[in-house]
């Protein structure tokens, strides 16, 4: 995927929410429910064939339910999380 492109940060931050949501043992399906998002668009988000625009504040809320600092979202992807 093209880094330069509009779509690559929707699909770094859904890999990035992923990868925390997993390391907190959050299913897809406890995690929407503590954003208070619908599981199918928790779904959309942390797939790499499927582009889920966002908010900023959507993205705020993921990281205070995650209890995480927001910029953790933005890393760079190590191989393993691609």
């Amino acid at each position: 995927m093209d880094k330069n492109s509009e779509e690559y940060i929707y699909y770094l931050v859904g890999q990035n929410l992923k990868k925390q949501r997993k390391l907190k043992n959050l299913t897809i399906t406890k995690f929407a429910m503590m954003c208070n998002y619908s599981e199918g668009f928790i779904m959309n988000i942390e797939s790499p064939n499927y582009k889920q625009t966002f908010s900023l504040g959507t993205i705020w809320t993921f990281a205070k339910v995650l209890g995480i600092d927001i910029r953790v979202l933005f890393e760079p992807l190590d191989e393993e999380d691609k």
